[in-house]
């Protein structure tokens, strides 16, 4: 059996957004995890609040309706976090994440839908959680990034 050119490229993978809520933007000493309650494979690990972007939306626009979804806030955000991959995280096979830094603006986090429990966390206790595979990349970025501002 061959194999067209099409079966040798690689699946095109979904775009999720996400926030790294954290307490300043420009210079963050914290921030907030997610833990998971749903699917069961997934209960019980942490993550980056945020999901998937409908057609037509905007990464932006699905990162707001993701927040005020899932966790009952309005967030002002900051700069992007570019991952290694052009510019994103490659989080599965099938995802692509994309991730602002971001600031609660209005409202106070919940978690509303897809979480159970929602905690701050500063360098010190950002591996004292079972993150999703996927974010482990992220987090350890991050763990440079607020060892540093805490020095």
């Amino acid at each position: 059996m061959t194999q067209g050119p099409a079966a040798l490229e690689p699946a095109r993978r979904r775009l999720v957004v996400a926030a790294v809520i954290v307490d300043d933007v420009t210079a963050p000493t914290r921030l907030l995890a997610a833990r998971r309650s749903r699917p069961a494979e997934l209960a019980g690990r942490w993550e980056f609040p945020g999901g998937k972007v409908d057609a037509g939306e905007t990464p932006v626009d699905g990162l707001h309706r993701e927040l005020r979804e899932e966790l009952g806030i309005a967030v002002e955000l900051g700069d992007e976090l570019p991952g290694p991959d052009d510019g994103a995280w490659i989080i599965t096979d099938r995802h692509v994440m994309r991730l602002w830094f971001a600031r609660v603006a209005r409202g106070e986090a919940a978690p509303l839908v897809e979480h159970d429990e929602l905690r701050w966390l500063d360098a010190d206790d950002l591996f004292g959680v079972h993150w999703l595979d996927g974010d482990v990349r992220i987090v350890e970025t991050l763990a440079l990034l607020l060892e540093r501002r805490s020095a």
